[in-house]
């Protein structure tokens, strides 16, 4: 069989699906586990493995293990690789899984979990032995997995010798490695019922084939087939493609299920027990490292029960601020549309000085019940009414557009307000007097009724119209935008969303100081500035100097400026 090794992709197969018999290819397996034990912490490549008279007695080719001897696991795995002994593999089955039937278990599990359907094994070595099989599509699968999975491992398919219990071992693909070109691996093996088998690996430039020979009649005859069917493979694969590596299997250590099970060899030889044979026994002992479950510590006696924290996240506290700092621009645009619709009024009504509702109610009730001015008509009452001197009052004539003279003309019925050459008012119109002042009520002396006759005789004792007004007086209000108050700025940005995000991280940040500022964007020549108003100075400084301290830049600007 002959596959891409990059892609897995098959160039050319036959007969590859037949269960034959893998003599040595088992080894590939043997160090595969190996490898995956030492990955996931069963044991190290210096754990000594204690070696059982099994291992020791096992069949050539072997590197000549002696029984109760302790040998590295890395020595071992050498040994299997290159030499191919069967003693170093037995050996290494028994270190990690105790016993070469139970290895040999774990062998047949991970073969299906790499999708090795058609083999089965029953030893470490691959000594014929029954029911022990594989096919040439499984093994040429699990030489790609071999370089693939563990390439920090592959090279010790390559190598022409190695040094091992301190003798120096010849490879025995090294007839291969040495005849073909970008050969590197990977496994010989031979028995007298399944022949001379290889699995090999070449590379030439980004082409990488893999091949194999099940059953060749010699190792002669079985490299020249190997060499026929790489350079096959060299032709039909592509010269370049996307390589898509073989997934690995899950880790799996026994038959319970992938809870890693720790290995560890003795320091030293025990003497006692002795085997029937009278060698001493190989001894192991498993510590199950796997956390079955978590208790929930108790709570202490007394000990009240703790309510969960509840975290809030960023973006959750940027919108409740930027939801109460829209409502307190609400409310503040509520009541500024309020004052300057009350300046209005004023503005309308020139002069008069009319306390309240009541006041005027109060003055028709008494014109009502006086007698002597009973023939006045109610429908026409002229009112002149001068506030108390504790107030001062703007002079008829200096709000622009004001005539000097007074006439407020009160309509019984409708309770509405005229004022002389001006529209009727409503009463609910009026301004409404502040809930938090208290205002003395007027004396009775400041408030003069008249008839429409008498009216010549009231009005001069209002102020006398100014034949030439004096220049304007506007009534302004404290502005929440920064008018005449402080403000801070925090730069300027290239978009009006990025000044608007420093504003709410700032805000954030520094909620104690900056508690009921408005934010502001200005576009300005250079950017987006970002500002803070409706500041005080103390309040400016101290917020600059707290975010100038932060790393943040910062200018407080005076009234004005912002």
């Amino acid at each position: 069989m002959v596959i891409d090794a990059r892609t897995g992709e098959v160039l050319h197969s036959r007969n590859a699906d037949s269960r034959l018999h893998p003599a040595s290819l088992t080894k590939m397996m043997t160090l595969y586990i190996a490898f995956q034990a030492v990955e996931y912490g069963e044991l190290t490549l210096d754990t000594p493995i204690l070696i059982s008279q099994k291992a020791a007695s096992e069949p050539p080719s072997k590197i000549g293990l002696k029984a109760g001897q302790k040998v590295a696991l890395r020595y071992l795995i050498r040994a299997a690789a290159v030499k191919s002994a069967n003693d170093a593999a037995t050996a290494i089955g028994e270190g990690i899984a105790g016993s070469e039937a139970a290895f040999a278990r774990r062998m047949t599990r991970t073969a299906q979990a790499l999708g090795m359907t058609r083999t089965t094994f029953k030893n470490a070595h691959g000594l014929t032995e029954e029911g022990h099989l594989s096919t040439a599509a499984d093994m040429t699968k699990l030489g790609r997995h071999l370089f693939y999975d563990y390439p920090d491992y592959y090279n010790l398919f390559s190598r022409m010798t190695t040094q091992t219990m301190g003798k120096t071992v010849p490879n025995t693909n090294r007839r291969l490695l040495a005849a073909y070109k970008g050969a590197d691996g990977i496994k010989t093996g031979y028995t007298r019922a399944a022949g001379f088998n290889l699995v090999a690996s070449a590379e030439r430039g980004d082409e990488r084939i893999i091949a194999t020979v099940f059953g060749g009649r010699s190792s002669a005859t079985r490299n020249a087939k190997v060499a026929e069917l790489l350079d096959l493979g060299f032709r039909r694969a592509p010269s370049r493609v996307a390589v898509r590596k073989p997934a690995k299997p899950a880790y799996t250590k026994d038959d319970t299920g992938p809870a890693p099970v720790l290995t560890a060899a003795l320091e030293a030889p025990t003497p006692a027990p002795k085997g029937g044979d009278g060698v001493y026994k190989g001894k192991t002992i498993r510590v199950s490292g796997t956390v079955l479950n978590s208790i929930r510590p108790r709570r202490r006696p007394g000990a009240e029960p703790v309510a969960p924290t509840v975290e809030v996240s960023e973006e959750l506290l940027l919108a409740a601020l930027s939801e109460e700092i829209d409502a307190a621009v609400a409310a503040v645009t509520a009541e500024a549309a309020e004052a300057d619709d009350a300046v209005k009024l004023a503005s309308a009504a020139p002069g008069a000085s009319l306390e309240s509702e009541e006041q005027v109610a109060e003055a028709l009730a008494e014109l009502k019940g006086d007698p002597e001015k009973a023939d006045v008509a109610p429908e026409q009452v002229v009112l002149a009414a001068v506030s108390p001197a504790a107030r001062p009052e703007i002079e008829p004539g200096e709000i622009p557009g004001t005539a000097g003279d007074l006439e407020v003309a009160i309509t019984e019925e409708s309770g509405a307000f005229t004022a002389a050459g001006g529209p009727s008012i409503s009463p609910d119109l009026l301004p409404k007097p502040r809930p938090t002042r208290s205002r003395p009520a007027p004396e009775a002396d400041s408030v003069q009724l008249a008839s429409a006759e008498a009216a010549p005789a009231i009005l001069p004792a209002v102020a006398p119209a100014r034949t030439q007004p004096e220049e304007p007086v506007v009534i302004t209000r404290a502005s929440t935008s920064g008018g005449k108050l402080w403000a801070i700025s925090l730069g300027k940005y290239p978009s009006r969303f990025s000044a608007e995000k420093v504003l709410l991280k700032t805000a954030l940040k520094e909620m104690e100081t900056l508690d009921g500022s408005l934010r502001k964007v200005n576009n300005r020549k250079g950017g987006f500035e970002a500002i803070f108003v409706g500041l005080s100075a103390d309040q400016a400084k101290l917020a600059c100097a707290r975010l100038e301290a932060r790393g943040t830049t910062c200018t407080a600007l005076e009234p004005g400026q912002g």
